[in-house]
């Protein structure tokens, strides 16, 4: 954690696939594998304090596992992250690898399908209570359609509530985070802007505990400023977590270093986070990013390590930002003048 002035202690987060081989979709794996369990050691001298899962991060082949076992493997991890000092920050369905979910998991057309993904997630909610995370994440990967005709819109999203309300309702303490995107895997999904998910989260049985994920680059997909969508989930109180990275453009989610493509956009998030007290309660500022498939070694982990030092830089750009200098240029309405400051400031001249 770093102190950057008597404002927020920022904590930071990211999730073990954040550290992969290097693999994507046009070629094999380029670094060594390294063993999953070994990450946790990492963390903290890297200065990430929490750690981010999927459900079968924590519990392997849980779908032929027993609740016992589960609970046991669960049980085994939460202690690994005691011996580090570290916290569970979520856990998150992964409902877009199994058969049962080609189609979707909550909206596909098939009721058996669709009790597989509730059931997968009433486990993942188990496995969070275990390791003590508060909140499920759901990135709703494949609850779209690739032609629009093969599913009923309104049908699709009654279903996700219907889920949401279950999920409350079976733990009367879990929160539910909903990370939106736009498309990818699917050609569009049902909640691809966090308007959509804020709009879900009041629809639901207890508002309270429905919130937002937003990651900077799934809101660039949507051609939304990532800024922009956090502020409104700030708005309403619902910004649960944040995935920062950045995005080269309307192309495949590319997961780059934070700040790496924009740096205004990323110094607008971290102006927003920061103004907004985001932190202040404990949240985690959380990174999603890819090492480049040409990174050599084993474990690569710069690409975590850069955006976390990016974000720092950024904060104290944000805290010697001159609110004078601006407030000047906005009674008098000169915007030129505003963004040459704005770029100088960010470039550390004048």
């Amino acid at each position: 954690m770093d102190r950057m002035s008597t404002s927020t202690i920022y904590r930071f987060s990211f999730g073990p696939w954040n550290i992969s081989e290097g693999g994507d979709p046009f070629g094999p794996e380029v670094r060594s594998a390294y063993d999953h369990e070994a990450k946790y050691a990492l963390f903290k001298p890297m200065g990430f304090d929490g750690v981010q899962f999927h459900d079968d991060d924590v519990v392997p082949g849980m779908d032929d596992l027993s609740p016992e076992q589960i609970s046991r493997k669960a049980g085994e991890v939460k202690g690994m992250l005691g011996n580090q000092g570290l916290f569970a920050e979520f856990v998150a369905p992964r409902l877009w690898f199994a058969p049962q979910t080609v189609d979707g998991g909550y909206t596909s057309n098939s009721a058996s399908d669709r009790q597989y993904a509730l059931d997968r997630t009433l486990k993942t909610v188990d496995i969070a209570r275990e390791v003590g995370a508060p909140a499920v994440v759901l990135w709703l990967a494949r609850e779209g359609s690739y032609i629009r005709e093969s599913k009923n819109a309104k049908l699709a999203y009654e279903r996700i509530l219907e889920t949401i309300n279950k999920v409350l309702d079976y733990d009367k303490a879990i929160e539910i985070w909903i990370e939106p995107k736009p498309n990818e895997p699917t050609d569009q999904a049902y909640v691809p802007t966090i308007g959509h998910a804020i709009a879900l989260a009041y629809a639901s049985s207890d508002p309270k505990r429905v919130k937002g994920l937003i990651e900077s680059a799934h809101a660039m997909l949507a051609g939304l400023d990532a800024s922009d969508e956090m502020a409104f989930a700030l708005a309403h109180d619902k910004l649960g977590s944040v995935h920062l990275n950045d995005q080269n453009g309307l192309k495949y989610d590319q997961d780059k270093n934070f700040g790496s493509a924009n740096l205004r956009a990323a110094f607008n998030q971290v102006r927003v986070l920061e103004e907004s007290g985001y932190g202040s309660k404990g949240e985690f500022i959380g990174l999603d990013v890819k090492a480049m498939r040409t990174q050599q070694g084993s474990p690569v982990t710069a690409h975590l390590t850069s955006s976390r030092e990016l974000f720092l830089h950024l904060v104290e750009k944000v805290r010697t930002y001159d609110r004078e200098i601006e407030r000047q240029c906005v009674e008098a309405r000169d915007y030129e003048a505003l963004e040459l400051y704005v770029l100088k400031h960010l470039m550390g001249v004048g």
